[in-house]
């Protein structure tokens, strides 16, 4: 659970006007009982990390912020509108929820979202900043997404991240946590479709061997031509040839 002394106004003001420097920071100490200089430095310097790839956290209030490697990991805001465009339906499961800036943008789409992740401050950071943006229709978990999926939903989704120990490997689904691969046979069981969000560095001839073949689209996600992401739509109905 996170330190909510950082909630205290006058500690929230501290974080959003601290114009000095942190370094300086760091050798002075916290002025603020209950907080430790350290927390205060992960608040700032998040905070201004995300000012251009997360606008809508970064202006609103009584945000708090995990650190930098969660945030560098998270989508951006207009790659996670994107995603939200091209699913809809009543319920959706995020089973790598993350900061939960995809999670934000599909309840947006669905009338319930639930979100999982096995990071237990991690989830308790996205449960009360989801307060705080007023999305009252995504219910927080704190667990394995896979093991805690345990109902229908019309869309799973999920950002599988690459294991440390795959590290200078070809990169393979089968490398990421959670496996989706070896789980695909479970999770379209539990849904009307799968959507998944990969780096651009997998290879979509490996990709489609690896979803043996089950995919329907193949989004190439670009922001000031830069590819970002690739996002692959699974039909748990159907073998289709897919399009890109």
């Amino acid at each position: 659970m996170f330190n909510s002394k950082l909630l205290n106004p006058e500690i929230q003001e501290f974080i959003r006007e601290f114009e000095g420097s942190v370094h300086q920071l760091a050798l002075s100490g916290s002025p603020f009982e209950g907080v430790t200089v350290r927390e205060l430095i992960q608040q700032i310097e998040s905070r201004n990390r995300i000012q251009r790839k997360l606008p809508t956290w970064f202006r609103a209030e009584n945000i708090i912020y995990p650190p930098s490697l969660n945030l560098e990991q998270t989508s951006s805001e207009i790659t996670a509108a994107y995603k939200a465009s091209i699913v809809s339906g009543e319920t959706l499961a995020d089973i790598t929820g993350g900061f939960g800036v995809d999670s934000y943008y599909f309840s947006e789409e669905f009338d319930t979202v639930d979100y999982f992740e096995w990071n237990e401050e991690l989830a308790a950071i996205t449960a009360h900043n989801f307060k705080q943006l007023s999305r009252e229709n995504v219910n927080t978990y704190s667990g394995n997404g896979l093991e805690r999926i345990i109902k229908n939903y019309d869309v799973i989704y999920a950002d599988p991240s690459r294991r440390h120990d795959s590290k200078g490997k070809v990169f393979f689904l089968k490398d990421c946590e959670p496996n989706i691969p070896d789980n695909l046979d479970f999770l379209l069981s539990r849904a009307k479709y799968l959507l998944l969000k990969t780096s651009p560095m997998l290879d979509i001839s490996v990709g489609l061997e690896e979803l043996d073949h089950r995919v329907l689209e193949i989004h190439i996600v670009a922001v000031d031509n830069e590819v970002k992401e690739l996002l692959w739509l699974l039909d748990s109905e159907t073998h289709s040839h897919p399009v890109i």
